[in-house]
């Protein structure tokens, strides 16, 4: 003390004596790279308070790892989540992370910063895809926690991070998946979901229903990156605003051309010919596909008529279930019948006479194909 009075001729030193008189212990430490334990983080993350979290690291081996007692590894933990509170408000716009100067905090550090704070929960997601991301989706997160075994503290984040990316790319020119990328500094993989989440909320598919529980996220995922792909506005004119988000109109309309497949006779019965004749010997439920042909076809060009509507968009995959993979599925279809059966379906129409519609066809069947493909579990 009195080497700091000597440096500091102003320091008072009635104060310097009433300081010598305390016991005082501190603990400083003084570095320029913010440190931040990964193990703490998704702790965090995962939404635990700090004494379950120094619970979970004292069974984890913790305090023989680095030798040190329960106050310290408190200490500890108390000032990564106060570091992590701090960063928070920066993961909400990922490209401040990098400009700001408060923390030190290495390239690879900031890219799994951002990383582990937009991921979530696969079952946490899947109880919400395809509702409304509002205050009134927001109130059910307590019984959403309850039901996942995910904290309320994580459902909200995660919520919240899909409320957020939904603002930002909702309105913005540009593929999605890109926009998705380029504003919150996201892998691809992890994008790619965000596309899905963004695309189900705004279209406001049906995913709820006990028919489609056994589906996980994933395989919606897939369905949606296919409807991204193939179907919107931008798949065929990428200058055009949200055209990742909307369905192309025009060619929604362009679908009930396809109709002459199932409300001609003589087409239906072309169709049914030519497939049956490529599956014969082919397929092991070869009987139940001649006998289901014409009841398949129509299922399926009657979800194709009917996608101007509001409501069958929404309906669109209990409309596949429904229509298609119970009927299958009833008659125990193998995976590769499946693939077998729809193949011949789609290729054969482009043998048929009087059938104009090519185009629509393809770019029709392309998409119901892969998305039946991933939804038929046998």
């Amino acid at each position: 003390m009195d080497e700091a009075i000597r440096r500091f001729p102003l320091f008072d030193t009635h104060l310097s004596n009433c300081i010598l008189k305390m016991a005082v212990e501190l603990d400083v430490f003084v570095g320029n790279t913010t440190i931040m334990d990964e193990e703490v983080y998704q702790l965090w993350l995962d939404g635990y308070t700090v004494n379950d979290a120094v619970k979970v690291r004292m069974e984890g081996g913790a305090l023989d790892e680095c030798e040190a007692s329960a106050d310290v590894l408190l200490s500890d933990t108390m000032d990564q989540y106060r570091t992590f509170h701090m960063c928070e408000r920066l993961l909400h716009s990922p490209p401040k992370l990098a400009n700001q100067l408060l923390f030190q905090i290495p390239p690879h550090r900031q890219t799994m910063l951002i990383e582990r704070y937009y991921n979530f929960d696969d079952v946490f997601v899947r109880e919400v895809l395809g509702k409304k991301l509002s205050k009134g989706t927001k109130k059910d997160l307590d019984d959403i926690s309850s039901k996942t075994n995910v904290t309320l503290k994580s459902c909200r984040r995660q919520f919240d991070n899909f409320k957020r990316v939904f603002k930002v790319v909702e309105e913005l020119k540009g593929p999605l998946v890109e926009n998705i990328r380029q504003h919150f500094l996201l892998s691809d993989k992890l994008a790619r979901d965000y596309a899905a989440i963004v695309f189900f909320a705004n279209n406001r598919f049906e995913t709820g229903k006990r028919k489609l529980q056994y589906l996980n996220f994933q395989d919606f995922a897939f369905c949606a990156g296919q409807l991204i792909n193939n179907w919107t506005v931008g798949a065929v004119d990428n200058m055009v605003d949200d055209m990742d988000v909307d369905l192309d109109k025009e060619f929604l309309q362009e679908l009930k051309e396809l109709k002459i497949l199932i409300t001609d006779k003589d087409l239906l019965d072309q169709h049914k010919s030519l497939v049956c004749t490529a599956l014969r010997g082919k397929a092991k439920a070869f009987t139940e596909m001649e006998a289901n042909f014409k009841n398949l076809s129509r299922g399926l060009v009657n979800i194709a008529a009917k996608l101007t509507n509001t409501k069958d968009v929404r309906d669109f995959f209990i409309d596949l279930v429904e229509k298609f993979i119970e009927p299958c599925r009833s008659d125990r279809w193998l995976a590769t019948d499946m693939r077998l059966f729809l193949t011949h379906y789609t290729n054969s129409a482009h043998i048929l006479d009087t059938f104009k519609h090519q185009n629509v066809w393809d770019r029709y069947m392309g998409v119901v194909k892969s998305c039946i493909f991933k939804l038929y579990h046998d």
